[in-house]
């Protein structure tokens, strides 16, 4: 059974209950979010992780990506990683590694953390390809399959699968003039599998199979954008549009199979665009939760990409995307730090809470005012405990020492809050 079978019977599961407390929303309105396809629950049967709702009408989720890769293989350094991630506030892990002994690597941050965790199988296929000496485009579907269901096996909760590139569509892909062509590896590995091939992608053609996967072990898919725009100058073209109408299709199919699903949207574009893409995204897709990444809104920001991705995170979640995938200051450059991964979950953390305050999210405003009336109350350790970085606004206070707390040392004896207090 998946939350979505149970919540279409009118049955409140311990899971559904955990996020409507964390949530202060009504379990009853939460199961017909569910039942409707808006509100998922990531949480496999085989899986621990702490129950997490995305969708209509719940606090804005950020998903930290961490992993290997095959120049880079520290699992150690990945699992303080996920630790890092979790302890600044991300509500999910998605593990992309591509180096040796990837079980290993899923275990080992299932075990450090008990946030959702999700994976792109199609990495794990094309890893055990290369490891016999073929290519990716030699990719034997039965490996994606065998991934998929060993990885389901495991506990992994969310999957990204790039169902939606067709036959069709790649055709369609080498007419258009894309400047930056496919930036998705996942959507490059299957792209370049059915050019070389000339057949059909095995995740479309065999998507019944897929759901039935998916239902037995209440697997949440996560459509993959795989054609997604990877420069400004590529954003809303046809292609994007194009699968993103397949994904509506497959996301109508997994609903009415009672199998969670979500979407996952556009990684660069304009700030103008945003909105429309979001609400474009709704409709097609049947209101089923919209995974954003980013979006950047600008391609000159190498270095500060959390910052770009954290512009467009805000705006997309405040026209209606669930889920912001954090982008860190190493995007397009390097695998990330520690530091990195701090701060690209911080910047996906401030662009959530600004969407939620935007939206009226009761939590949110409650927050923003309890900040409010610690700053009024020189109340420091309050402003400390409510900041989305605890110790970064500790550290600026502490490095000038002063007499008296009711002062910064910005404005000093001419602070506004103090020099007002008491009379307005």
């Amino acid at each position: 059974m998946t939350q979505k079978s149970e919540a279409q019977k009118g049955n409140i599961t311990p899971e559904m209950e955990y996020v409507a407390k964390s949530e202060n929303i009504d379990v009853n309105k939460l199961v017909k979010l569910i039942d409707s396809g808006k509100v998922v629950i990531p949480k496999n049967v085989n899986g621990h992780s702490k129950p997490c709702g995305i969708g209509e009408g719940l606090r804005t989720k950020v998903n930290a990506n961490i992993g290997s890769s095959s120049k880079i293989d520290d699992l150690d350094l990945e699992i303080n990683k996920a630790k890092l991630a979790q302890e600044y506030g991300a509500d999910a892990i998605m593990d992309l590694s591509t180096g040796s002994d990837l079980k290993l690597f899923r275990k080992k941050i299932m075990d450090a953390v008990d946030l959702c965790i999700g994976t792109v199988p199609i990495y794990e296929a094309g890893v055990v390809t290369l490891a016999k000496n073929r290519e990716i485009i030699d990719m034997d579907p039965d490996d994606i399959f065998k991934a998929i269901e060993n990885q389901a096996k495991e506990g992994v909760d969310f999957m990204t699968l790039h169902c939606g590139i067709t036959k069709d569509l790649v055709e369609k892909l080498k007419a258009t003039k894309r400047m930056m062509g496919i930036v998705s590896r996942g959507g490059t590995f299957m792209a370049s599998w059915i050019n070389h091939n000339g057949l059909e992608n095995p995740l479309y053609e065999n998507y019944d199979y897929l759901l039935e996967l998916s239902y037995e072990y209440d697997i949440t898919l996560s459509l993959g954008d795989g054609l997604r725009p990877g420069c400004l100058a590529d954003a809303s073209d046809i292609p994007q549009i194009q699968e993103l109408v397949n994904l509506g299709g497959l996301v109508k199919r997994a609903q009415d199979a009672n199998v969670q699903v979500m979407v996952e949207g556009p990684g660069h574009m304009p700030l103008n665009q945003i909105r429309a893409n979001m609400e474009i995204q709704k409709t097609i897709c049947h209101g089923a939760p919209f995974y954003v990444l980013g979006p950047l809104v600008t391609d000159l920001a190498p270095g500060y990409d959390h910052i770009t991705g954290a512009i467009g995170g805000a705006i997309a979640a405040t026209a209606g995307a669930s889920f912001l995938c954090y982008v860190t200051p190493a995007e397009h450059l390097s695998l990330p730090s520690l530091e990195d991964v701090k701060e690209g979950v911080v910047a996906s953390k401030i662009a959530a809470e600004a969407a939620d305050v935007a939206k009226g999210l009761p939590q949110a405003w409650e927050r923003e005012r309890a900040m409010a009336r610690a700053r009024k109350d020189f109340d420091w350790e309050g402003q400390f405990d409510l900041a989305l970085d605890k110790s970064k606004p500790r550290k600026y206070r502490d490095k000038c020492e002063l007499d008296d707390d009711e002062m910064c040392a910005m404005c000093g004896e001419y602070c506004a809050v103090k020099i007002a207090k008491g009379d307005f």
